[in-house]
Order: C-alpha cells, then sequence, then structure tokens
C-alpha cells in the first residue's frame, strides 16, 4: 500500500465555512475530527502560538479596573483572533491569607487599556515571529461596564497565614481555544477575590488565527 501524501498545511488568511460536501469543518475549513486545536504541535510549527507570563502580586478581584493581568488586548481591525489555549501558575512564593480562584476575563475594549506595564510575548516556536496583538500587558486599567465582567474560574487557590502547602490546587489548565479575545476586545488573568499578599508566577498560551 502506497505512503498517504498530501500538501503541506497553510493558514488561510481568513477563516472560511467551505468543505467538502456531507463533512462538516470547522472554522479554518478542518474536518472536525482532526486535532488541529487539541493537541498543539501544529499551531506551534505553523509559528500561530504565543506565550507571556508575569510575576503577580495579590491578583485583584475581576470586577476592578486595574488589573493585573497578565493581559492582552486585540485592538479593532486586527483581523486576527487570539484564540487562549491555557493558563498556567506557579505555587506562591508569597502565601495569599485569602483563598479564592484564579481565571479569566473577556470584555469590550476598543480603545487601548490605560496606566499598561507591557510584558514581552514569545512564539512557542523557538521564539520566532512577533504577536500581532496590540499590547501585552502585566498591568492596566480596562473597562468595566457595558457590559460587566463575567469571571470563569480555572485554578482554586487556598488561604493560608504560611507559604508551605499553601497551594494552587492545579498548575495547568488547558482550555483549548475555549475563550478568544477578538478584535477590540481584552482578556485577561485576574481572580474570584483579591487574594490579599499573594505572589505568584502566572502565564497567559494563546493561537493567533485570522477571524
Amino acid at each position: 500500500m502506497p505512503n498517504l501524501t498530501g500538501p503541506p498545511l497553510s493558514f488561510p488568511a481568513k477563516s472560511f465555512p467551505a468543505g467538502q460536501a456531507g463533512v462538516p469543518v470547522g472554522s479554518m475549513g478542518e474536518l472536525t475530527i482532526s486535532e488541529l486545536m487539541g493537541k498543539y504541535s501544529t499551531l506551534v510549527k505553523a509559528q500561530k502560538v504565543f506565550y507571556t507570563s508575569a510575576i503577580i502580586t495579590a491578583p485583584v478581584i475581576f470586577s476592578t479596573a486595574a488589573q493585573l493581568g497578565p493581559m492582552i488586548w486585540n485592538k479593532p481591525g486586527s483581523q486576527l483572533d487570539a484564540h487562549i489555549l491555557g493558563i498556567a501558575c506557579s505555587e506562591p512564593s508569597t502565601a495569599t491569607t485569602v483563598a479564592g480562584a484564579l481565571g479569566l476575563v473577556t470584555n469590550v475594549q476598543p480603545s487601548a487599556p490605560t496606566t499598561a506595564t507591557s510584558i514581552t510575548a514569545v512564539n512557542a516556536y523557538g521564539g520566532g515571529s512577533a504577536s500581532g496583538m496590540a499590547g501585552i500587558f502585566s498591568t492596566a486599567t480596562v473597562l468595566v461596564t457595558n457590559p460587566a465582567p463575567i469571571f470563569l474560574p480555572l485554578l482554586g487557590v487556598a488561604g493560608a497565614a504560611i507559604t508551605v502547602g499553601n497551594t494552587v490546587t492545579q498548575s495547568f489548565v488547558d482550555i483549548g481555544g475555549l475563550s478568544v479575545v477578538a478584535p477590540g476586545t481584552v482578556g485577561y488573568v485576574c481572580a474570584s477575590s483579591t487574594l490579599t499578599t499573594g505572589v505568584f508566577t502566572v502565564a497567559l498560551i494563546w493561537a493567533e488565527l485570522p477571524v
């Protein structure tokens, strides 16, 4: 039996619904049985995956405008979506005295967040091509009204008076593109309550694909 062959994968300039007749396809025209978004090697090889991290002291409650991130701002008209693949969090180097959760918020943000501190996004394929997002921040002030932010909890954080045993219940959550930072929106890691005194290293991983 001869080997199966085919052309190399290339990403279109824009997502499209077309596909083989009778076969359901995804937003990139891929067969829905493919693992394009389930296993990330192809996306990484295509230089579509980025990550960043920041040391965050006392992550604040999601309804606060002054956020600590990490944060992605995707400007209007970018023609890119940031598909969130996962978040990761270290064991706290200083314990939080308040129990809570870390998670995600995505919300409308037509203009750049203010009082922002930029951080570097790294391409997961050897640190290659630059991110197409307009801003990657460790701190910034965002809009929290119209609409009000809705918190997606992902990691439980135990509260304790000492660092030892004050654990994040899971260090990495694979979101697999469940949340998308579209043009004109912002996405950021935040907390269900202000995690007072806690010091965490928090990472955000995403894929940049055409709208």
